[in-house]
C-alpha cells in the first residue's frame, strides 16, 4: 500500500522548493498531488503544476458531488481565497507513493480520509526572522507585491502552526530548513525509511 508524504510548514519555510526537489527525484518516484485554489496565480506559476487554479463555481461542483476531501478559506486583504483537495482520481494508493503539500488542518483531514498509516507528515521549520526575510524577498519579485497579505499570513501562522496544534497533529519529526540541500537530503532519507 502506498503512502502520501505530506509537506507542511509556515509560509516562506521553503515548502514549494522542497516539494519541487522531492517531486523531481527519480529514485523516490513520488507522484504529485496537486491541490486546487481560487486565489490568483502568481508570477511564474503554472496551472496544474503548483495548483489547479479554479473558481468558486468549480469548488461548488466538487462539493455537490461529495468530492472535497478538505478545504480552507482565508479572508485575505484581497478577498476570500479557498484552497482544497478533491477526490478527483489523482490518488490510487495501490499504485505508488504520493507527495502532497498543505497545512496542519489539511493534513488532519487527509489522515481522516486516507487513514493515519497512509498519510506521513513532513514538517518544515525555519526561524521566524529568516522566514520574514524570505517572504519579503519573494513579494519583491512579484509584479504587484502584496505586502499586507504577507503580514496577515505571517501573523496567522503563529496560530495555525502553534505547538499545541503540532502536538494534536501528532507531528513527531521536524526538518529544519536553514540549508536547503541538507534539509532535502534528510527528508529523502526519511521517506526512504518509511516507504
Amino acid at each position: 500500500m502506498g503512502k502520501i508524504f505530506y509537506i507542511m510548514g509556515k509560509s516562506a519555510s521553503g515548502k514549494d522548493k522542497i516539494y519541487s526537489r522531492l517531486a523531481g527525484n527519480k529514485e523516490l518516484n513520488l507522484k504529485k498531488l496537486v491541490l486546487y485554489t481560487t486565489r490568483p496565480i502568481r508570477d511564474g506559476e503554472k496551472d496544474g503544476v503548483q495548483y489547479y487554479f479554479t473558481d468558486e463555481r468549480r469548488l461548488q461542483e466538487f462539493e455537490t458531488a461529495g468530492k472535497v476531501i478538505e478545504s480552507r478559506a482565508y479572508n485575505t486583504v484581497y478577498g476570500i481565497w479557498t484552497y482544497f483537495t478533491a477526490d478527483d482520481g489523482q490518488i490510487d494508493l495501490k499504485n505508488g507513493n504520493y507527495l502532497g503539500i498543505g497545512t496542519l488542518e489539511s493534513f488532519q483531514k487527509m489522515k481522516c480520509y486516507y487513514g493515519k498509516e497512509s498519510v506521513i507528515p513532513v514538517y518544515i521549520e525555519v526561524e521566524d526572522g529568516e522566514r520574514l526575510i524570505r517572504a519579503i524577498r519573494r513579494e519583491q519579485e512579484q509584479e504587484t507585491p502584496k505586502y499586507k497579505e504577507l503580514c496577515r499570513r505571517f501573523l496567522a501562522d503563529e496560530e495555525d502552526f502553534s505547538e499545541e496544534k503540532i502536538k494534536e497533529a501528532e507531528i513527531q519529526k521536524r526538518f529544519v530548513n536553514d540549508d536547503l540541500d541538507l534539509c532535502v537530503k534528510n527528508i529523502i532519507k526519511y521517506i526512504n525509511s518509511m516507504s
